[in-house]
């Protein structure tokens, strides 16, 4: 506090609050890693804001934002938007995450012994239970539980007239720009840049990348450009817009995000982002084949199949889950934006009309976020995002995506598109083939149109895991946990003898572990003092810890304590599996 009041008197406050975040960062990721085992430190970002709060109310801010001509923006406006970042839903830090699911076995960079290989990433013992567990609830809750609902499972390698028809081949592509000094490839849709003015003329252009405090970095990095050109007067920027948007004049004039030099962006060309393969002993053009960028097109071309031996009746859906590929020009935000990725999606066909489909389209977005907050997603964290007329798809008729406020920002984490009858209408085009329904209580043949929800296993599984992360106060200690919900966690109890050098002890304890894993994962710990169990176990997020002490020799009862509020009470072995059955399956 004592500090940002001294830069204050020489910067603004926004500018001397990103100065103190980055040292306390840098002092954060010296001590994180020496911490002992569930004991956190606060995030960085967390000591700023009430710092702004602290000198606004000794009416520091008031003087500030007075005493200095020239000022970027008063310093109580300031101090109202690091309160603003205070008020929001707090979640953990990106590094914090990543950390910890390294450290727990949750998610390993690929190929890490040979410096690993960017945009890919291997789940460990634990990741790969919360991934399947994932997958588990949405076909249980999307398919087993819904009459309008089977499943499917298609070829990760199909025809490229697939692709052709699909319009991939030709179409599927994000803009690139090349920065010609460092040699760094970048989207340019997720390039963005701002014109920066001081006294209506122009003082240059600032750029960075995509990211959940944009505004704050343009601004300090245009403050920084008007201290070193020495300008005088009120500094201001233009909206930030991404590359291509801006103009063949203004291309050259904003810098390379990597470098901070004008001119040495290439202006922005389509990049396909498709991986190609050859199938068969030749490698010609006639052997040329894709790894599929999305599940979608084998569902359609599957339509008929499904439609002649699943007995459904429109309106109803085909699900599924599968691997897709895409070469991301720029793979980031850890497992959000991967190179190989997981989609859980759904073509739900309903009938053709104007106005039939605006309908579905509410159920499904109803739907979608409803079973999000049911796997445990919190709810403050989730928001709507209406894609306007201008932004949707050639063939689409509309498209509302639910957001996530993830550790770098809001962005999308499930998409739901009407996408008309676009997809089987090409298809019946290219094939020669009919795919039209012909429909037994209206008499009437037509091409189905369809509502697609499409959820990414591996970008649920990262707001997941951000929901759940949890810092707390046990004891007077801190103690850091996940708070999956116990359908989604990797192991749902641990079987803890109270000590292990007791025989008939152990052997009781490895009874209740055997039946319990009938049914469920669970393991069986031994190792170090309750305590530091119960601590292990939080961290991980197991929802449930069964104590095996001497009493449950007397009358057969094991302690149950729940992670969550750290209770504990005495249960006889049936009164345990139908509690588990409950908590977990009901």
């Amino acid at each position: 506090e004592t500090l940002l009041g001294r830069l204050c008197s020489r910067y603004s406050m926004l500018a001397a609050s990103a100065a103190i975040l980055c040292a306390v960062s840098t002092a954060y990721w010296t001590l994180a890693p020496r911490m002992p085992t569930g004991v956190a430190l606060r995030a960085p970002r967390q000591l700023i804001a009430p710092a702004c709060s602290a000198l606004r109310g000794r009416g520091g801010a008031t003087a500030l934002g007075s005493s200095r001509a020239g000022r970027v923006r008063a310093a109580a406006p300031a101090v109202e938007q690091a309160e603003a970042v205070s008020d929001a839903p707090e979640v953990v830090s990106m590094d914090e995450l990543v950390s910890l699911c390294k450290r727990r076995g949750f998610i390993f960079p690929s190929s890490e012994v040979y410096g690993g290989f960017a945009g890919f990433y291997d789940y460990g013992p634990l990741g790969v239970e919360l991934r399947n567990n994932i997958k588990r609830a949405w076909w249980k809750d999307f398919v087993h539980k819904r009459e309008d609902m089977v499943g499917l499972d298609s070829s990760i390698i199909g025809s490229p007239q697939i692709w052709k028809a699909s319009g991939h081949i030709d179409g599927f592509s994000d803009p690139m720009v090349d920065c010609k000094e460092s040699k760094l490839r970048f989207r340019a849709d997720q390039l963005f840049w701002a014109r920066a003015e001081v006294g209506g003329e122009l003082l240059g252009y600032v750029s960075l990348l995509e990211s959940g405090d944009m505004e704050e970095r343009a601004l300090a990095m245009a403050t920084k450009m008007k201290k070193k050109a020495g300008r005088q007067g009120e500094l201001s920027l233009s909206p930030l817009k991404d590359f291509t948007e801006a103009t063949a004049e203004e291309q050259p004039l904003i810098p390379s995000p990597e470098t901070g030099n004008p001119g040495a962006l290439t202006a922005p060309r389509d990049f396909n982002l498709m991986f190609q393969t050859s199938v068969g002993a030749m490698s010609d053009a006639a052997s040329t084949a894709f790894l599929r960028p999305e599940t979608a097109q084998g569902i359609f071309t599957n339509f008929k199949n499904v439609v002649s031996t699943g007995r459904v009746k429109v309106p109803f859906g085909i699900a599924q889950i599968g691997k897709a590929f895409r070469n991301e020009i720029t793979p980031r935000n850890f497992i959000f934006r991967s190179r190989e990725f997981e989609q859980m999606e759904i073509e739900y066909f309903i009938p053709p009309g104007d106005e039939a489909w605006k309908e579905f389209h509410e159920q499904w977005i109803a739907t979608s976020r409803s079973w999000l907050e049911s796997i445990g997603l919190r709810p403050e964290l989730l928001s709507t995002d209406v894609h306007p007329s201008n932004k949707l798809a050639h063939y689409a008729r509309a498209c509302t995506d639910v957001m996530f406020t993830f550790p770098f920002g809001t962005q999308e984490l499930q998409g739901c598109a009407a996408r008309g009858n676009y997809d089987l209408t090409q298809h019946a085009e290219a094939s020669g083939k009919s795919m039209e329904y012909y429909d037994e209580a209206s008499k009437q043949r037509y091409v189905p149109h369809v509502i697609e929800p499409s959820f990414g296993v591996d970008r649920l599984m990262l707001a997941v895991l951000t929901s759940a992360y949890t810092v707390d106060e046990v004891g007077g200690e801190e103690r850091t946990l996940l708070k999956f919900h116990p359908r989604l966690a990797p192991v749902k109890a641990a079987v803890l003898p109270l000590v292990k050098n007791k025989p008939e002890l152990l052997a009781k304890a490895r009874h209740i572990h055997e039946r319990l894993q009938r049914r469920y994962y669970v393991e069986f710990d031994t190792a170090g003092a309750i305590g530091r169990r119960y601590r292990r176990n939080d961290e991980v997020g197991t929802p449930f810890c069964i104590t095996v002490d001497f009493q449950t020799l007397e009358d057969d009862t094991v302690t149950l304590r729940d992670r969550d509020s750290t209770e504990q009470r005495r249960l006889t072995l049936p009164e345990l599996l139908e509690f588990m059955e409950e908590a977990i399956d009901a």
